[in-house]
């Protein structure tokens, strides 16, 4: 994929998110460069729902800006930095705030586990990452330095999401589509768990059941893509 294709897609992806209630002014979403694994491009700091292409910047895996400098970054840059540098195999990043989610990461009781077969990539998602076990009980629960993206890395491990206590959530892939997808399906699943445990006690994916969905899953994500991309992507662009 050509640097003006990344782009693009960085843009459908930050307006699909909006378009499906994952981001709203807030929340984020990266992609590593196409010919620099050790630099991604997000956009400035800008809703997602609003980005255009001359707003993607070029950053290297510190959270600088490589390209546009003297623009206003994301605080939460080093969510993006520590994992590209921590995960080889993660070629982008979604950081949403997605209310469905919150629960999950609140409650100790409530484990967020894969309940749908889209969402075998939920098996075995932790406890949620707590900024406090890092910087104490006076914090803003941001990831606003190179140090809580480290420990923010290392708590994802080889997950494909992490929760994060009284914040949000963030899910990995090795392409935009599937990070997305995953970023969505994300707040399906919390929709549906939570009303299932309404109704009584909820029958989850087993392991394997989970590791088979998501075997599927992954060979259907082009035509979810290709859909988001005509309902919510393609505007303007």
């Amino acid at each position: 994929m050509s640097l003006e294709d990344a782009r693009v897609e960085l843009v459908q992806a930050g307006r699909i998110l909006f378009g499906m209630e994952i981001v709203d002014a807030f929340g984020h979403v990266s992609r590593r460069h196409p010919d620099r694994p050790d630099r991604f491009l997000m956009s400035c700091s800008k809703a997602q729902g609003l980005l255009e292409v001359g707003d993607i910047v070029e950053h290297d895996l510190d959270g600088e800006a490589v390209s546009r400098q003297g623009v206003r970054l994301f605080l939460e840059r080093f969510i993006h930095g520590e994992i590209y540098r921590a995960r080889p195999d993660v070629g982008a990043v979604v950081h949403s705030h997605c209310f469905s989610v919150l629960p999950f990461t609140v409650v100790a009781e409530a484990r967020l586990r894969p309940i749908s077969h889209v969402c075998g990539f939920l098996a075995g998602v932790g406890r949620p990452f707590d900024v406090a076990d890092h910087e104490g009980a006076s914090t803003d629960l941001l990831i606003r330095t190179p140090q809580l993206g480290r420990a923010l890395a290392a708590h994802l491990g080889d997950s494909k999401v992490v929760l994060m206590r009284g914040h949000g959530f963030t899910a990995v892939g090795e392409n935009v589509p599937q990070a997305v997808f995953r970023a969505v399906y994300t707040g399906v699943n919390s929709q549906i768990q939570s009303t299932a445990a309404q109704l009584g006690d909820a029958r989850f994916l087993s392991a394997e059941e989970a590791a088979a969905c998501e075997r599927t899953t992954l060979s259907q994500i082009g035509r979810v893509w290709e859909l988001w991309v005509r309902k919510y992507g393609g505007a303007a662009l």
